[in-house]
């Protein structure tokens, strides 16, 4: 078995860290990127083989391209004949399958993958789609890499990975946004920016917990906090006469449209 990332960065990282602590062994991993301190570094820490991107890649069982939408086609039709039969996974956003497949030559064995920034943390979510071509055992092994960052979800529809991403993708963004709100907050009743910090990360961190672990929906859990006539009724009172759900769900619907759009824009064949 070998797995060959082209391109080292922070996402690539977090899934070989991931491999490694979940049963790869270093030796099944190989990263193809241009900066020689990161090549020593991830070969140090994970027991990885590595290259420079002008060396000839090893043959592999799938590679994986953790790379930037903008420089996938330049990177692409560079490696192409070297591909062989090798399963692609891109965790490029916006390119789709038919873009990678004629920039590879017409490759078809593809898995189109959306991850998060919590991967970092291996407490990750990628949504993921298999073009036609890849069979059960292609998705086996782009499930055991996938999942070692966190939790995965197939999508029957390329174009599902759009709302993928305006959810889990985008998504920590408006996690951030919620807790930073809450901080605000926190410091308009007076309180300083460290205790303000701490209440509003415990209060997500041990209400996402109590969600997870309980039998009840959030909607109920919700429910038996807010007292008729209390605190936490008016609350929600005042986010729903703000029309924070409506707000979110809005945004949701806007990176849709962008993720969207972006593949448009990229998924043409020019550099």
């Amino acid at each position: 078995m070998r797995i060959t990332f082209i391109g080292g960065g922070n996402m690539a990282t977090a899934m070989i860290g991931g491999m490694v602590a979940r049963g790869f062994a270093g030796s099944e991993v190989h990263v193809v990127e241009p900066d020689a301190d990161k090549r020593a570094q991830m070969a140090a820490e994970f027991g990885v083989t590595t290259s420079a991107p002008d060396e000839a890649l090893p043959g592999s069982d799938a590679v994986v391209f953790a790379i930037k939408p903008q420089q996938f086609h330049a990177v692409a039709t560079a490696l192409a004949p070297q591909l062989g039969d090798a399963l692609v996974v891109s965790i490029a956003a916006g390119i789709r399958c038919d873009a990678i497949s004629r920039w590879l030559g017409g490759t078809e064995r593809i898995v189109r993958v959306m991850p998060n920034t919590p991967a970092l943390v291996q407490a990750g979510i990628a949504g993921a789609y298999a073009a036609q071509a890849a069979g059960e055992a292609d998705r086996a092994l782009a499930t055991r890499i996938l999942e070692s960052t966190g939790e995965m979800v197939w999508v029957d529809h390329e174009a599902d990975l759009d709302g993928i991403t305006a959810i889990s993708g985008s998504g920590p963004a408006y996690v951030f946004f919620f807790i930073e709100s809450l901080q605000a907050a926190a410091q308009a009743q007076g309180f300083d920016a460290e205790t303000a910090r701490r209440l509003a990360y415990q209060t997500f961190a041990g209400a996402v917990k109590l969600a997870q672990q309980s039998d009840d929906d959030v909607a109920t859990l919700r429910q038996k906090v807010t007292s008729k006539g209390g605190t936490t009724e008016r609350a929600i009172n005042a986010l729903e006469d703000s029309q924070v759900r409506n707000a979110i769900i809005a945004a949701a619907a806007a990176a849709a449209a962008r993720s969207k759009a972006l593949g448009d824009e990229l998924g043409h064949d020019s550099e």
